[in-house]
């Protein structure tokens, strides 16, 4: 998903000096983004689990339009997603949701708990991922 995350969200050349610091601000978004990396860590470490591409493009095609919408440019939210600052705050959100629900980033077995159980839950998570 995060190729689908650069494909969709960054499309086109970078424009120096374009600032996507607003857009870290943007809480809704950002939840959004941070549950497409937990789904997928868990598609990419469990076997038995994969992603829903399709619901995951159209989420990828939602969240761009929603930033749009709110007067971000393409320039903007593209520098944003290349950003590797924000990359590794999202990377160590995700980490924290996953800890926090007692799994362990990169560990296959504890992320296919993780996964069946937010399947089960028919979270946001779960609603990216399907059970094999």
């Amino acid at each position: 998903m995060r190729v689908i995350l650069g494909a969709i969200l960054g499309f086109g050349l970078a424009v120096p000096g374009a600032s996507a610091a607003s857009l870290a601000q943007e809480t809704d978004i950002n939840q959004r983004l941070m549950e497409m990396s937990v789904a997928d860590e868990i598609r990419k470490r469990c076997d038995s689990i994969s992603a829903r591409m399709f619901r995951g493009l159209g989420l990828m095609n939602e969240l761009k339009a929603e930033a749009v919408a709110r007067g971000y440019s393409e320039a903007e939210i593209e520098a944003y997603v290349k950003d590797r600052e924000e990359k590794r705050k999202m990377r160590a959100r995700a980490d924290a949701y996953i800890r926090a629900r007692g799994a362990e980033p990169n560990d296959g077995p504890s992320l296919c708990v993780l996964g069946r159980d937010e399947i089960e839950k028919q979270s946001r998570i779960g609603a990216l991922l399907r059970a094999r």
